[in-house]
């Protein structure tokens, strides 16, 4: 049975980046650099940005929500953020988007 979806996802993110409640995983990291996408740009958009709901999938694997953030950095680059929230925040991937 799946868990429902967060309800007021983006205050809970806002909460949990402020609090520094939040890692990057391996393959984030790995991401990141090929993407030449800085954390700080990551960070920004999970503060900043909008829950992509049709992005945002189920993970049978892990029971557990991939919710898909959206926003721009700060040189105004278009970028996906994915996120399961698991006790605490975890950047899964980030996308460059054209």
């Amino acid at each position: 049975m799946r868990p429902p979806q967060i309800e007021n996802l983006l205050e809970v993110v806002a909460t949990l980046v402020e609090k520094g409640n939040f890692r990057f995983s391996e393959h984030a990291i790995q991401r990141r650099k090929e993407r030449r996408i800085s954390p700080q740009d990551a960070v920004y958009i999970l503060k900043t940005g909008y829950h992509e709901k049709q992005k945002t999938s189920f993970d049978e694997i892990y029971k557990t929500w991939k919710y898909a953030i959206r926003g721009k950095t700060l040189d105004r680059e278009d970028v996906r953020v994915i996120i399961p929230i698991v006790e605490k925040l975890i950047v899964i991937t980030v996308i460059r988007l054209k």
